[in-house]
């Protein structure tokens, strides 16, 4: 869904992750065919089952990855911010998107056509390398999503989210790009239950919850309630 233009320039392709390390000879390859667009909250990119035609990165914002249940419930599967591509694996795969993708505040992207980013990464290996690393961090990420959907018990799944998502070993927080409301349906539950599930875990000196922030006081207990010990009472 095209939006209004934005101006383009080396540095707007240099600074995106995925294309980290490029010759300059390749990122202005690159700057010819990205196509850059604002769009707007609430905004529907693409749809379970439509045609990959290119696949986008943001500049600003965020957008939902979710899926629907024929009872219309919704599961949120991912939410990506500034830097993260989104869109990209059936483009590669030559399939339909498999699920929805929404716009959830105004965002600047950059948009890749199909057929001439393909053409890209055919004879460039290094843009295929970053790509794949990219597309490796994402499958283990799902992986787990996955197991902790269909056999862990809610404490589990949020324990599992704030140790993936701190960032480093080094760290001991996660800052929560999203909010409670989202975070619930992404881990499969409901606001609730997330927030009694926040409580217990304060009460129990797991972590610290702080606005958005939250300190992971604990991690080694962390680490055994998402591997199954049931610390919570």
């Amino acid at each position: 869904m095209p939006g209004v233009a934005i101006v383009k320039t080396v540095e707007m392709i240099a600074e995106i992750p995925l294309f980290a390390g490029l010759p300059d000879k390749q990122v202005n390859e690159l700057l010819g065919i990205a196509e850059e667009r604002r769009l707007d909250r609430g905004q529907m990119i693409f749809a379970e089952g439509e045609l990959a035609n290119g696949f986008y990165v943001l500049r600003s914002g965020r957008v939902k990855i979710f899926k629907l249940s024929s009872e219309g419930k919704e599961q949120i599967l991912h939410i990506f911010g500034p830097g993260e591509p989104f869109g990209e694996v059936p483009v590669f795969a030559g399939e339909r998107f498999p699920a929805y993708a929404e716009i959830l505040e105004t965002s600047e992207a950059v948009f890749f056509p199909k057929q001439s980013f393909v053409k890209l990464v055919k004879s460039d290996p290094s843009l295929a390398l970053n790509l794949l690393a990219i597309l490796s961090k994402r499958l283990k990420y799902f992986t787990q999503l996955v197991e902790s959907l269909s056999l862990k018990e809610v404490p589990q799944r949020l324990a599992t989210y704030l140790l993936f998502f701190r960032g480093s070993e080094e760290e001991n927080s996660v800052d929560l790009a999203i909010a409670k409301g989202q975070l619930a349906s992404l881990l499969g539950t409901i606001p609730e239950t997330l927030s009694r599930i926040l409580n217990k875990m304060t009460a129990q000196g797991l972590i610290e919850v702080q606005g958005r922030q939250i300190k992971l006081i604990d991690r080694k207990a962390l680490e055994r309630l998402a591997m199954g010990e049931k610390l919570l009472v």
